[in-house]
C-alpha cells in the first residue's frame, strides 16, 4: 500500500490518515479532493487516477455540493444528468434532512 503524500492530510481530517489507502479507495478519495482539494491536491490527484476513475466518482457521488459536483461536471465535460448528487430527485431528499 502506498502512503499518501503529507500535505493532503488537512482533507481527511476525520480517519487515520496513515491507514489512508487511496489506491483501494480511489472513489472517496477523489470525492474529498473534489470538495475540499487546492491546486496542489488537484494536481496530485490528476497523476494518481485515470480519468475514468476520476469521472466515475463525480457520477457516482453522493456527498459533494451542489457547487462542487457542477464545477467538476463542466471541467470533465460530464453531462450533468449522469452526475448523482445533481439530479433533482437526490437534492430533494437532501432537503428533507437539510432544508437551508
Amino acid at each position: 500500500m502506498k502512503k499518501p503524500p503529507k500535505f493532503l492530510k488537512e482533507y481527511f481530517w476525520d480517519i487515520d490518515f496513515e491507514a489512508l489507502d487511496y489506491e483501494n479507495y480511489p472513489r472517496y478519495t477523489i470525492e474529498r479532493i473534489f470538495e475540499y482539494g487546492d491546486k496542489r491536491a488537484i494536481n496530485w490527484m490528476l497523476r494518481n487516477f485515470s480519468r475514468s476513475q476520476i469521472i466515475y466518482a463525480l457520477q457516482k457521488s453522493r456527498g459533494l455540493s451542489g457547487k462542487s459536483a457542477n464545477f467538476w461536471a463542466l471541467i470533465l465535460n460530464c453531462k450533468k444528468e449522469e452526475v448523482k448528487c445533481l439530479n433533482m430527485s437526490f437534492q430533494e431528499i437532501q432537503k428533507q434532512f437539510w432544508p437551508y
